[in-house]
């Protein structure tokens, strides 16, 4: 028996989520069902794992359960970038070795191929998904450089690629701030939101249900079977597949082997039409900064208006919780970045701010394995939760199911997730590596 030790707390309101009509009532998982599968977690590896099996398993009874609403958690606070190039965020420019960032790209582009499939499937609009590319954005002669060093790389893959200067980054952001941009074609942008509650409406039907505000806390292995304890209910299924992330940790696997860091972000008000004209730009743009630990800017336009979300600062937190307050420090920080690009817009303050989980591990591999028998894990996305979330959770399913493919072939043969060092080694270690990683970043920041 599996006893759930803890539930991870998610700060802050999830903006993207509040700009959303509010959902009808949560349905609760009452009672004790039977079904041929169950998946705990309701997020990109989830609803993904949920939407192979579907496909590949007719007739079959599939059970969801999430312990918030579909929105609310991790799925819903990450800043929206479904990123198919390498994407290392303990690199200088996000780069690896050729042949590995070759196969990391495949296993990327796999992801984003699926989230394409279901957003069509389920007829969401460009405003959750769209095929935009991105652009990786240079405030200093450092980042500049990063952004050519990573252009060499990706001139020795075969990638397309197209270097911006600062007159392009200020025709398409309205900014003076930014140097140089690094323009690739292949990222998705979704409202994050939008994306995984149009999923959820899509999935649902008569043999598969989703029960959120369902947290489970408790899985044992009786007669042959899983069962999953909840509150008030309880699950029975022959296989389940765990796309918890970081959470893994919380029913006992992988135990010191992965890094659990927060990011944070804000979101500013509605912006008035005067406003938007002294902005200038184009109506919806995203840049990742070109030092990973920088700023990631999105300007968008749709439901709740136009809005500007900034997202930067990173902290070490094996608890998987932290407090209100340092969401309020955090916001200093959002605020000291937004001023610094955004002076047109002096007087918009921020409306939501909120902090996001991340799972790394020191080796840069995801957990897409069979734990026990018939219990799966898609976890571990490295911070790259909308597309490598969405690829670990479709080949959880096929490895659940028995279907061969090179991506899950990749997933096998890689190695456990690299032991940490002791709790408070590791605690200083990422704290004091994260803080000089961010000094060092200075106006990208």
């Amino acid at each position: 028996m599996v006893r759930v030790r803890r539930l991870p707390v998610d700060p802050g309101p999830a903006g993207w989520n509040r700009l959303l009509p509010e959902p009808a009532a949560a349905e609760r998982l009452e009672g004790t069902l039977t079904a041929d599968w169950l998946v705990i977690g309701a997020g990109f590896a989830g609803l993904a794992a949920a939407h192979r099996l579907s496909k590949r398993a007719p007739g079959d009874r599939i059970v969801v359960l999430d312990a918030v609403r579909v929105g609310e958690g991790p799925a819903g606070r990450n800043t929206g970038f479904m990123i198919d190039l390498p994407h290392d965020l303990t690199s200088d420019d996000y780069s690896g070795a050729v042949e590995e960032d070759r196969a990391q790209i495949e296993d990327n582009r796999t992801g984003i191929a699926h989230a394409r499939a279901m957003s069509e499937e389920f007829g969401l609009t460009e405003e959750a998904f769209t095929l935009s590319g991105k652009i990786n954005a240079a405030a200093t002669e450092k980042g500049h450089d990063h952004n050519l060093r990573f252009a060499r790389h990706l001139a020795a893959l075969d990638e397309p690629h197209e270097m911006l200067d600062a007159a392009q980054m200020r025709d398409l952001t309205g900014l003076g701030y930014y140097q140089s941009g690094l323009f690739t074609p292949g990222t998705a942008m979704i409202q994050p939101a939008m994306f995984v509650r149009g999923l959820a409406t899509g999935l649902r039907s008569n043999r598969l249900s989703i029960y959120e505000e369902s947290p489970v806390t408790g899985l044992s292995r009786r007669s042959g079977a899983w069962a999953a304890t909840s509150p008030k209910g309880e699950v029975h299924a022959p296989k389940v597949i765990l796309a918890v992330n970081g959470h893994l940790n919380s029913f006992g696997f992988h135990e010191g082997r992965l890094m659990h860091v927060f990011t944070y972000a804000s979101m500013t008000r509605a912006l008035t039409g005067e406003e938007v004209a002294a902005l200038g730009g184009a109506a919806r743009w995203g840049v990742t900064s070109a030092d990973p630990m920088g700023t990631t800017v999105r300007r968008i336009s749709g439901t709740g208006g136009e809005r500007i979300v900034v997202r930067n600062r990173f902290t070490f937190d094996p608890a998987m919780e932290v407090s209100e307050a340092r969401v309020a420090r955090m916001a200093r920080d959002h605020d000291r970045s937004f001023r610094a690009r955004f002076p047109m817009l002096a007087g918009v303050g921020m409306v939501y701010r909120w902090g996001g989980r991340l799972c790394l591990s020191r080796n840069n591999v995801q957990v897409v394995s069979e734990l026990e028998e018939g219990l799966f894990a898609a976890c571990c996305q490295n911070g790259l939760g909308t597309a490598k979330g969405t690829l670990a959770g479709g080949l959880a399913a096929d490895l659940a199911l028995g279907i061969a493919s090179a991506p899950l072939a990749r997933a096998r043969a890689a190695p456990p997730p690299s032991k940490l060092p002791p709790a408070p080694v590791a605690e200083l270690g990422a704290a004091a590596y994260l803080r000089w990683s961010e000094r060092r970043a200075g106006r990208e920041l």
